[in-house]
């Protein structure tokens, strides 16, 4: 299958090159000239299916045409070596878990698979140069990212993360690793980690260098894996409200947007979900386009919910796309077409904190504070005869300090989780200058 530019200025790709590259030559997004539509064989037998077997059906619609059958089953299978569940919170509302993996955040299944896929085609080119993969994150990409390129051969890995605007606990995730692993520190906020990193795929003298790919969200191999999982979650609550007589609405908790985005490519392919909401925080810019057609975007606010503190969010362009038809639409159209499947919601870290503890106190249940956004749109928007599911993406113990203050408990931390901390912080102190940045990269 071929891939094009959001931006529409860019020459098609190929599977490997989108992945290779992360960012089209126009600075555009990657999109997939077709979505195709999965067989309704595949959702009447949905519910009886393993995990693995429903993101293996899935994977092979996106990456069929162009990874051999076999080994795609083999990178899905080793991708998914932790289960996301669905648990009920509440009467209708139910999360979805999706802190089971390695790093105890959603980035895991993403991640892990792009690691397996960009091994996959360095491999099959016999190609002795080392891939330099660039991410940004606001929280736990870095630590999914670093986790799942681990010690993987040709390919080394530079985490760019806000200094200060990280949870200790995530920081140390993927400032401990070491190995073919960078962490660099930047004096800025998330937004300033991001324009470094496209940036630096835009700078042909670097380029020249050395070679360049994204692991962000930007990347193909990256947001669309995310789909896995939504699958999954029908499946599972098929099982629990069986027969389901309830219309799906699927919350997620929305930063930069790759996670709602690859629901989204999920209900272009067949997904039964009736609705979306996107959930935000303080950082409204989505939730603003959906009032009133116009998207501003405007300097990431430090929240209670970090991983989600983004101004300008990279896949809103993806959205954008998909929904205007690559352009064949007008703006209000598009606009119309979006507002008729996804909502809005946004909290301020007061809500956020109450929300918790309310839940907590009526339901036993903790939410980390990006789960709440979710949670609480749930409980706000949904409508009669619908159920609800929202994402939890992280494990609360990620937030320990925010979590114990704001609950009046300790929270537990994994055994996993616990063993990155014993380590020592290594990291590369970084202003938020590209010509710095850049300078850095020109001397490894």
């Amino acid at each position: 299958m071929e891939y094009y530019s959001t931006n529409g200025e860019a020459p098609r790709a190929d599977l490997k090159k989108a992945v290779v590259k992360g960012l089209a030559e126009d600075r555009g997004l990657y999109m997939p000239e077709e979505i195709k539509k999965l067989p309704k064989a595949f959702f009447d037998d949905m519910p009886t299916m393993r995990f693995q077997d429903i993101a293996y059906n899935v994977a092979s619609a996106f990456f069929g045409d162009d990874v051999d059958l076999d080994a795609l089953k083999e990178l899905v299978y080793d991708t998914l070596q932790f289960d996301c569940p669905v648990v009920k919170v509440k009467d209708n509302i139910y999360a979805l878990e999706l802190f089971h993996g390695p790093t105890l955040a959603f980035k895991d299944v993403g991640a892990r698979f792009m690691a397996r896929l960009l091994r996959y085609f360095t491999q099959s080119e016999q190609s002795n140069s080392l891939i330099n993969v660039l991410v940004a994150t606001s929280g736990d990409t870095g630590s999914a990212v670093a986790n799942g390129f681990l010690g993987v051969d040709g390919i080394h890995v530079y985490v760019l993360y806000p200094k200060g605007k990280v949870s200790p606990i995530q920081e140390c995730q993927f400032t401990t690793l070491g190995k073919n692993i960078t962490a660099v520190e930047v004096d800025g906020v998330f937004d300033d980690c991001q324009a470094l990193v496209k940036s630096a795929f835009m700078d042909e003298e670097l380029n020249q260098h050395m070679k360049l790919t994204s692991a962000n969200s930007i990347n193909v191999a990256r947001f669309l894996p995310q789909a896995f999982y939504y699958f999954n979650a029908v499946a599972r609550l098929s099982t629990l409200l069986s027969p389901l007589t309830s219309d799906i609405v699927m919350c997620v908790p929305s930063g930069n947007f790759g996670n709602i985005c690859s629901a989204l490519f999920g209900h272009e392919m067949g997904l039964p979900v009736k609705r979306f909401i996107a959930a935000n925080n303080a950082n409204d810019v989505f939730y603003n386009y959906l009032q009133t057609g116009q998207y501003e975007p405007k300097p990431s606010v430090q929240t209670l919910a970090n991983a989600m503190d983004v101004g300008d969010p990279s896949n809103f362009a993806r959205i954008l796309n998909l929904y205007s038809k690559n352009g064949a639409r007008t703006p209000e159209e598009t606009h119309a077409a979006i507002t008729s499947l996804i909502s809005g919601a946004t909290y301020s870290d007061e809500q956020i904190k109450e929300t918790m503890r309310q839940c907590y106190a009526e339901t036993g249940y903790i939410l980390d504070p990006h789960g709440a956004c979710g949670y609480q749109a749930l409980a706000d928007g949904l409508q009669e005869g619908e159920v609800g599911i929202f994402c939890e993406t992280a494990h609360p113990a990620k937030f320990k300090e925010k979590v114990d203050e704001i609950l009046g408990i300790d929270v537990e931390i994994p055994a996993r989780l616990a063993a990155f901390m014993e380590g020592e912080k290594q990291s590369v102190p970084m202003s938020k200058d590209f010509e710095d940045f850049k300078r850095y990269l020109m001397q490894q």
